[in-house]
């Protein structure tokens, strides 16, 4: 049955196989400043903020808040945003962007989802915004549905990768995809939780190639290095549907669970 299945140690299993390494804090450190700039003409952040139901007594906890992207835009409709990261560059830049928006009710938390929360408030949302790529996910929801009172919103990139499916699959590169929504699904179920499924879809990183030479390079950007024989591959493939090509193939799904904790 489907509840007898450890999803928990499949998850964790398929962590590991896909050899994705957490990042130190200093590499997230580095990048503060860039992601900051980016922060306020995000169409992914727009969509998943419009998804949020929320009241101004409510208090949120943004878990992987980076520079403030969600929390903050979230912080003039609520009573209270914590804004949790392990990265003090971060929370160094989420200070600055709320100071530049006159935001007086955030405050910034450090902590990572493997510190222990005993000292992070509980709060009536929860919202995880492209930050659950985590080593086990059963401790991440448990966290989660211990500190939220009312609602959790999470986003989990469909199909565990970045870069292009159908090109890894053109070129036959090995699988290294991380977890994916459907592990949380079932995590959830067996908690006997249902959770609201949407998407998010952006433009793929190889979206905006104007002619095949850009879009081969597009690919070789994105996969490293291609053979002669690959690039002939990725050219067939653009003759065929020069269309689809030119809009990157698919797009970049992100699932936005939602659930009220058990």
């Amino acid at each position: 049955m489907l509840k007898d299945i450890d999803f928990a140690a499949l998850y964790r299993a398929h962590m590991a196989r896909s050899g994705r390494q957490a990042k130190p804090a200093s590499s997230w450190d580095a990048k503060a400043e860039q992601m900051s700039t980016e922060m306020s003409d995000s169409a992914y952040a727009k969509a998943f903020v419009a998804q949020v139901v929320c009241s101004e007594q409510d208090t949120v906890l943004d878990v992987g808040s980076g520079p403030g992207t969600i929390g903050l835009a979230l912080a003039p409709k609520v009573k209270q945003v914590y804004c949790l990261d392990y990265s003090a560059g971060m929370l160094a830049a989420m200070e600055r962007n709320a100071a530049a928006l006159h935001i007086t009710n955030a405050r910034p938390i450090l902590a990572s989802w493997e510190d222990d929360w005993a000292k992070v408030p509980r709060c009536d949302i929860a919202v995880v915004s492209r930050a659950s790529i985590v080593a086990d996910m059963a401790d991440a929801l448990n966290k989660l549905n211990a500190i939220a009172t009312k609602r959790v919103y999470l986003t989990q990139l469909v199909g565990g990768r970045f870069s292009s499916r159908e090109m890894a699959e053109l070129l036959d590169r090995a699988d290294t995809s991380f977890p994916d929504h459907m592990y949380i699904i079932n995590l959830l179920y067996q908690r006997h939780i249902y959770p609201t499924l949407t998407y998010i879809e952006m433009p793929s990183r190889l979206a905006g190639a104007t002619n095949e030479a850009e879009f081969i390079d597009k690919v070789a950007n994105s996969f490293g290095p291609l053979s002669n024989e690959e690039q002939q591959k990725v050219a067939a493939w653009y003759q065929k549907w020069p269309d689809y090509a030119q809009q990157g193939g698919e797009p970049q799904r992100w699932a936005l669970l939602s659930w009220t904790p058990a």
